[in-house]
């Protein structure tokens, strides 16, 4: 589950870990702490969840259809140099679907990312910023 998280090992160790004391007088906890606190907390995994929903299958179909379209120019030369139109042939579309689709997935990840990613990311930065500025004892 946290295997691809590079805080793993730190929270694993015991690293960042607060004592469970409640005295009235306890410092307030640092800036990583809070850090550590919004990574643990169910918003936070929500947001990298979703992120990893879209990003996942995204990157295996755009690789797929890359590594297609090069082992089909390299393994099959006389499909590609196929006309289609004149002087456009099968290699000359594949090689503008590239393009076309590199501009479709940047244009799909920037629409999820705002429907269903930034409000919630958005809402984990200010919470904690609002802690940060407690721990550092300016809040105003």
């Amino acid at each position: 589950m946290y295997s691809d998280d590079p805080w793993y090992d730190a929270l694993a160790s015991g690293w960042g870990e607060t004592d469970a004391t409640d005295a009235p007088n306890a410092a307030p906890p640092v800036a990583s702490e809070v850090y550590l606190e919004v990574q643990r907390s169910a918003a936070f995994q929500e947001v990298r969840s979703r992120y990893r929903r879209f990003v996942v299958p995204a990157v295996a179909v755009f690789l797929s259809w890359y590594v297609a379209y090069v082992v089909a120019a390299t393994a099959a030369p006389g499909l590609m140099a196929r006309p289609v139109a004149g002087a456009v042939n099968v290699a000359m579309v594949a090689g503008l679907g590239q393009f076309l689709t590199t501009f479709l997935l940047t244009w799909a990840y920037a629409r999820h990312a705002r429907l269903r990613r930034d409000r919630a990311a958005l809402e984990l930065r200010w919470e904690t910023q609002e802690l940060t500025r407690v721990t550092r004892g300016g809040a105003s």
